[in-house]
C-alpha cells in the first residue's frame, strides 16, 4: 500500500518547542526542582544534571528525574517540585503560541485532518498550558504520558494511543508526527508514522532531528499544512 499525503489524516503534534513557546521555562523549573532536592546551583553536579535535561528534551519528565536522582521517591519529589514550578511560571503568563501554530492547527482541521497535542509533562501541567493559551477546544484530543500507560517519548506509546483513540486513520503509515526534539522523531518513527517532521523552533537542530528519524525538517509547524497538501 502506497500512502499519499491526502490519506495522512491524523496529525500528532508536540507542544513546548513545536506549537508552544515557553521561553526556557523547562530549565527554570528544573532549577527550582533541583534546589528543592539540595543540588547546589553552580556546582558540577548541577551543570551535569541540567545538561541531561537539555539532552532529553521531549522525554517524560518523571523518567528524566528517575535517571537523575536514582530512587523513585526522590524522582517523585523532584517531579512534583518541577510541575509546581512550571505551573506557576505558566500562570505568570510566560507561555505563548509559536508564530503560526494556532493557524496551522486550524488549517489542518479545516483540511479534514484530526489533530492531537502531546507532551512529556504531567496532565496538570498540560492543562495549565492549554488554559493559558485558550486551547482547550482547539484540538480533538490531548495526551500526556499517563494517558498512554505511563511511558512518554522516545517510546511510541502516545502516538499509538492517538491512533487507537481517535480511529481517524486505518494504517499507522497514515500518521503524521511533528516535534522539535530527537525523542519526538524517535517516537514517530517507532510508531511507524509515514511522515515524521522535525521543526527548528525548539530544542534540537536539523542534524539531530534527521539522525533520529525525521523524514522532513521544517522551519516551523506553520509549514506543515502546505507540506501535507502536496501530492
Amino acid at each position: 500500500m502506497t500512502v499519499n499525503r491526502q490519506q495522512q489524516r491524523l496529525v500528532v503534534l508536540d507542544m513546548a518547542g513545536t506549537t508552544v513557546a515557553d521561553g526556557g521555562l523547562v530549565e527554570r523549573a528544573f532549577e527550582r526542582a533541583a534546589g528543592h532536592l539540595g543540588v547546589e546551583p553552580g556546582s558540577a553536579d548541577h551543570a551535569a544534571k541540567l545538561q541531561y535535561v537539555r539532552d532529553t528534551m521531549g522525554e517524560s519528565k518523571i523518567s528524566v528525574f528517575r535517571h537523575l536522582f536514582g530512587t523513585e521517591d526522590l524522582a517523585r519529589q523532584a517531579n512534583s517540585a518541577f510541575e509546581s514550578a512550571y505551573g506557576e511560571l505558566v500562570d505568570g503568563g510566560l507561555v505563548e503560541p509559536l508564530p503560526g501554530a494556532r493557524e496551522a492547527i486550524e488549517q489542518l482541521r479545516a483540511d479534514g485532518r484530526t489533530v492531537v497535542l502531546t507532551t512529556g509533562f504531567a496532565r496538570v501541567t498540560q492543562d495549565a498550558i492549554l488554559d493559558a493559551l485558550g486551547w482547550r477546544d482547539l484540538v480533538e484530543l490531548t495526551l500526556c504520558p499517563a494517558d498512554a500507560g505511563g511511558r512518554g517519548r522516545p517510546y511510541p506509546d502516545m502516538v499509538l494511543a492517538a491512533f487507537l483513540r481517535t480511529g481517524a486513520v486505518d494504517d499507522v503509515r497514515q500518521l503524521v508526527v511533528a516535534g522539535d526534539t530527537a525523542y519526538d522523531m524517535l517516537s514517530g518513527s517507532r510508531a511507524g508514522a509515514g511522515l515524521v517532521a522535525g521543526v527548528l523552533t525548539g530544542a534540537h537542530g536539523r542534524e539531530a532531528l534527521l539522525e533520529h528519524g525525521a523524514t522532513h525538517v521544517l522551519g516551523s509547524v506553520a509549514e506543515l499544512p502546505a507540506l501535507l497538501e502536496q501530492s
